[in-house]
Formats: C-alpha cells, structure tokens, sequence
C-alpha cells in the first residue's frame, strides 16, 4: 500500500476538475484541498495513454476504506438518477479521492467526525479507455466506426476524368440551374 499526493488523470478529467473548481464555490476545507491537490499534482495524459489500472471517470473501482470489506463503485461525474448505491460522484469527496490513483494507492482524507480514513485503491474492473483500447485492437483498427454511422464514400473526386471541361459532366450539372444565391435577395 502506497500513499500518494500525485496521481494521473486524462486530459478530459483533468479539465472536469478544473471546471469543477472554477464554477462552484469552496464547498468545505476537505473537498477543495483535495481538488487543488489533485489539479497541482496531476500528470495530465492522453486517453490512449492513461495506464488500465488508474481510476478515471467512468471507471468500476473495488476500493477499500481503512482495513473494511471491499466496495465497487462507479466513479461518475455527477450524480444520476436510476444507479442509486451504484455510483460515487466526484462531488463526493470519496469519488474526487479516488480519481486518479492507481491500483494500490491510498488516499488519507478527513471524515465528518473529524477523523482520517484511508481509501486503498484494490481494483480497476473496468475502465472505459484500456476498454476502448482494447476494442481498437481486436478490431484492427485505429478508430471505431459506430455502427449507426455508414461509412465513408467518395462522391466526387478532382482528379476525375470524366469531370474534364467538355465531357457534358458539368454542363449536365449547369443546366437548368437559375439559383442567383444569397446575394441576390
């Protein structure tokens, strides 16, 4: 078990923070140290980069509190309705501990009794970039295509030859066009 001040966050919740810390006032004492802790140590990466056993928004985490059973989570960035029991906001001090702490780490943060509890980072199960990654891979490919979106197909090449002056392509275009454009109105 590691305690860390540092931690590694990709560049979108690098920037949640951030977002976070500019547009809501100091919360309490506890929750701002730990945010401008988390935004002055980050090492600020590229999703395709972020080590698959660092916790990052979205990700399922198994963590422990103090020397306690296990508990998994889902590290969102905001609360949502219909996952009760199931998410840790980052407004929760817990969730913002836990963003950015890789398996093994631990996070000593203060309790409403005035306590310290450590949260221990025991698994990553699942995190939405080593998964994206590892999609790419398996598919041989550099980016998804979404199977909603067709693909691409070219409609008009410049290089064409049948798009030569005098080949009837463009005056059959021509013909009967009498739009004059914006301009005219």
């Amino acid at each position: 078990m590691s305690t860390t001040d540092s931690c590694q966050l990709t560049t979108k919740d690098f920037t949640i923070l951030e977002v976070l810390r500019d547009r809501h006032p100091m919360r309490d004492e506890a929750f701002w140290a730990i945010l401008q802790r988390k935004i002055s140590s980050a090492v600020v990466m590229f999703r395709d980069d972020i080590p698959a056993n660092v916790v990052t928004l979205n990700s399922r985490v198994a963590y422990r509190v103090n020397d306690g059973p296990a508990e998994t989570r889902i590290i969102a960035h905001d609360q949502m309705r219909g996952l009760v029991g199931m998410l840790l906001p980052i407004t929760n001090l817990r969730g913002l501990a836990l963003l950015g702490l890789a398996e093994g780490q631990s996070i000593s943060i203060p309790t409403a009794g005035g306590h310290l509890e450590i949260l221990t980072v025991h698994e990553v199960v699942y995190q939405p970039e080593a998964a994206r990654r590892e999609r790419l891979k398996l598919a041989g490919a550099s980016e998804p295509r979404r199977p909603s979106e067709p693909g691409l197909r070219v409609v008009h090449r410049s290089d064409d030859p049948r798009d030569k002056p005098g080949n009837g392509v463009a005056a059959g275009f021509d013909a009967g066009f009498d739009d004059p454009g914006p301009s005219a109105a």
